[in-house]
C-alpha cells in the first residue's frame, strides 16, 4: 500500500529584535511586555529577543534572568564591563540569528509598534527599514536644535549621505547584518556604517516619545564624543580644513611681511610692532595646535585599530545553545 507523501515543514523566518541596555531598571519590564505584546501580532514570523546589558550597576541583569528563565524566546548577553551604547549594539547584531534583526532602545521613546510597518517594508523588498523621528517629545529645546544641527553638518562633511534625524531604530536583512558584522572598524558609528553598505532602504516617519523612567545615556559630553565619532569615522573634511587654514594663515602671513617691509622702507621711524607680533604669533599658535588635534583624532584611530583587540567581553550568554567543545588535533 502506498504511503501518503509528507511534506516537509517550512521553516518560518525569524526576526531577531537587539535590545541594548544600560541601567534600564525602571523599564525593562514594561519593554519587554510590549515587545512580546507586537511581536505576537507578526503573522507567520518567530522571534528572538536578544537583551545586551552594557555594564548596568542596578538590577538589569537579574531581570535579564528572569525573562529569560520564564521565556524561551529572549536571550542574555552580559558585558563584562560598559563598553559603549555602539558596542553594545554591535554585541547583539553578532549573537543574533534572524533572517533579519531590529535595532530598539530599551526606553521605550522608540515605539515597538513601529516594528510591524519596518517587516511589511522588509517583506515589500527593502533590505532596510529605518526611523525617521517626525516628533521628539521629552527633550529640551537646545537637544533638539543641537541634535537638528548635529546631523545635518554630519551630512554635509560625510562622504556618504546618512538620513536626517535618525537614530539606530531600524530593520536589517540578513544581507545587511552580515556585512556589518564583516567591517572590524573600533570606533563604530552604525546608523554611517547602515548608510555606507547601501542596499534598498526605505524611511518610516514616527512621533519618539518621552522616556517612560530614567535619565538619558546621552548627556552633553556624550553627545560631542558622539558626534566627534560620526563625523570622523565618514569624513576627512577636518584634515581636508586643515590644510585650508594653513594656505589662509599663509596668505596672511605674506600679507604682514608685506606690510612690514613697506613700513620699514617708508617711514624714517621704525617702531617694534610687539602688539602685532604678539597677536601674530597667538593666532598660529592656535591654528598649528588644532590642526594637530585634528591629526592626533585620525592618528588615535589608527593606533587603535592597530591593537587589534576585542570590541567587548561577554561575561555570561543566556539563552543561547552551548558553544561545540573544542578538539585538539593529536
Amino acid at each position: 500500500m502506498m504511503q501518503p507523501k509528507v511534506m516537509p515543514l517550512t521553516k518560518l523566518p525569524l526576526l531577531s529584535v537587539v535590545v541594548p541596555c544600560h541601567n534600564e531598571e525602571p523599564v525593562l519590564r514594561e519593554t519587554h511586555r510590549r515587545l512580546i505584546e507586537v511581536l505576537q501580532r507578526l503573522p507567520g514570523m518567530s522571534y528572538e529577543v536578544i537583551y545586551i546589558d552594557d555594564g548596568s550597576r542596578d538590577a538589569t541583569a537579574q531581570i535579564m534572568r528572569e525573562l529569560q528563565s520564564t521565556d524561551a524566546n529572549v536571550r542574555g548577553v552580559l558585558l563584562s564591563r560598559n563598553f559603549g551604547h555602539q558596542i553594545a549594539v554591535t554585541a547583539g547584531i553578532e549573537h543574533a540569528r534572524g533572517d533579519a534583526v531590529v535595532l530598539i532602545d530599551a526606553d521605550l521613546q522608540d515605539p515597538p509598534e513601529i516594528i510591524l510597518e519596518f517587516v511589511a517594508r522588509w517583506r515589500q523588498g527593502f533590505e532596510v527599514a529605518y526611523g525617521v523621528r517626525t516628533q521628539r517629545e521629552g527633550e529640551t529645546h537646545f537637544k533638539r536644535w543641537s541634535a537638528s544641527v548635529f546631523y545635518r553638518l554630519l551630512n554635509r562633511l560625510s562622504d556618504v549621505a546618512i538620513p536626517l534625524d535618525t537614530g539606530d531604530f531600524r530593520l536589517m536583512d540578513r544581507r545587511v547584518v552580515d556585512t556589518l558584522i564583516a567591517m572590524p572598524e573600533r570606533d563604530r558609528f552604525v546608523r554611517g556604517m547602515v548608510s555606507w553598505v547601501g542596499f534598498r532602504q526605505a524611511a518610516v516617519g514616527y512621533r519618539r516619545a518621552a522616556r517612560l523612567a530614567g535619565e538619558s545615556k546621552y548627556p552633553f559630553w556624550k553627545m560631542v564624543r558622539f558626534a566627534t565619532d560620526g563625523i570622523l569615522s565618514f569624513s576627512q573634511t577636518p584634515l581636508r580644513i586643515a590644510i585650508w587654514m594653513g594656505f589662509a594663515v599663509s596668505a596672511l602671513s605674506l600679507l604682514g611681511i608685506a606690510y612690514a617691509v613697506m613700513m620699514r622702507l617708508l617711514t624714517s621711524i621704525w617702531v617694534p610692532g610687539w602688539t602685532l607680533l604678539f597677536i601674530a604669533v597667538l593666532f598660529l599658535g592656535g591654528v598649528q595646535l588644532i590642526s594637530l588635534g585634528i591629526i592626533g583624532e585620525y592618528v588615535g584611530r589608527i593606533y587603535g585599530e592597530t591593537k587589534r583587540r576585542p570590541l567587548y567581553i561577554a561575561q555570561e550568554r543566556l539563552g543561547f545553545e552551548p558553544d561545540p567543545p573544542q578538539t585538539t588535533p593529536s
